[in-house]
C-alpha cells in the first residue's frame, strides 16, 4: 500500500479518461517513491476498468518530472552487490513497464521540462503532446551515471541508435519543437491549449475501440523485438481475438449498414 500523500499525484476520470497528474512542483514534479507506486497502481487500476478507456499523464507547474527524487525512498543499510540493479529493476523498470504495458491508450502532456526518468516517463507513453516551453533531457550523463527506467531501450527505437547516443552521450536539452522534428513528441502547442488537445485526444481515444486499440497497442511494442514470421502471427492472433469482441460486431455492422459506429469498450 502507497503512502503518498494524496495532494501529491491528483486523479479523476472523466468522461471514461483517467487522468494522472504529478502535484509537486515546487520539486519540478521529481518523482518520489510513492509517488512512482502510487502511478504504477493507477495504471493497474485503468487496465482492469471497463469505464476506462484511455490514461493522460500530466503535471502541474513549470515541470513535467525532473527525475527521480529518493528523499522518498524506504531506508537502505550498506549497499552490496546486486542493490543497484535491484533498486533500478523494481523502481523505475517498473514504472515504464507500467506505461508500456497499459492496456489504455496513454497520453503524455507534457507541460515542462521532462528529463531523466521523467523524459522516459513521457517517451513511453503512446501518444506525446508537449507544450512550447517543454524541454527533454537525457540527463544521466550530467551525474556521471547510465541512463536507467527503459532509456536505452526507447530512445533508439524512436530516433535510431546515433541520435540516441547523442542525446544520451551529450545530455543537452531538447526543446519541443526540436522533439517533435525528432518523433519524440507528436504534436507541440502553446502552453495554455496543452490540457485542451489532450483532452481532445482522449476523449476521441475513449470513444474508439477499447480492445482493439489495446491489442493495437500490444503488437506495436512487440513489432521492433520479433522477427517478421512472429510478428505475423501475433497480428492473426490479435485479430482473432478482437473479432470476439462487441466493438468489432458493431464496427462491421455499422460499415455495412453505413452509419456511424458507437463503440462500447467491450
Amino acid at each position: 500500500m502507497s503512502s503518498a500523500p494524496p495532494d501529491d499525484i491528483l486523479h479523476r476520470t472523466d468522461n471514461g479518461v483517467s487522468w494522472i497528474t504529478l502535484n509537486r512542483p515546487e520539486a519540478m514534479n521529481a518523482v518520489t517513491w510513492d509517488q512512482r507506486e502510487r502511478v504504477i497502481a493507477l495504471l493497474g487500476e485503468a487496465s482492469a476498468d471497463p469505464a476506462v478507456r484511455a490514461v493522460v499523464i500530466t503535471a502541474t507547474g513549470k515541470g513535467f518530472c525532473a527525475g527521480a527524487d529518493l528523499r522518498g525512498a524506504p531506508a537502505a543499510g550498506e549497499r552490496v552487490a546486486g542493490d543497484v540493479a535491484r533498486t533500478i529493476r523494481l523502481g523505475a523498470q517498473r514504472l515504464i513497464t507500467a506505461v508500456l504495458d497499459c492496456e489504455k491508450p496513454v497520453i503524455a502532456a507534457v507541460n515542462g521540462t521532462a528529463a531523466g526518468i521523467g523524459a522516459h516517463l513521457a517517451l513511453a507513453c503512446d501518444l506525446v503532446i508537449a507544450a512550447e516551453p517543454a524541454r527533454f533531457i537525457e540527463v544521466f550523463v550530467r551525474r556521471g551515471l547510465v541512463p536507467d527506467g527503459g532509456g536505452a531501450y526507447l530512445l533508439p527505437r524512436l530516433v535510431g541508435p546515433q541520435k540516441a547516443k547523442e542525446l544520451m552521450f551529450f545530455g543537452d536539452a531538447v526543446p519541443a519543437a526540436d522533439a517533435e522534428r525528432l518523433g519524440l513528441v507528436n504534436k507541440v502547442v502553446p502552453a495554455d491549449e496543452l490540457e485542451k488537445t489532450a483532452r481532445a485526444w482522449a476523449g476521441r481515444l475513449a470513444q474508439g475501440p477499447t480492445r482493439a486499440l489495446a491489442l493495437t497497442k500490444q503488437l506495436v511494442n512487440a513489432s521492433l523485438d520479433v522477427d517478421r514470421a512472429s510478428a505475423l502471427a501475433a497480428e492473426a492472433a490479435a485479430q482473432e481475438i478482437n473479432m470476439t469482441t462487441a466493438d468489432a460486431n458493431e464496427g462491421v455492422a455499422s460499415f455495412v449498414e453505413r452509419r456511424t459506429p458507437t463503440y462500447r469498450g467491450r
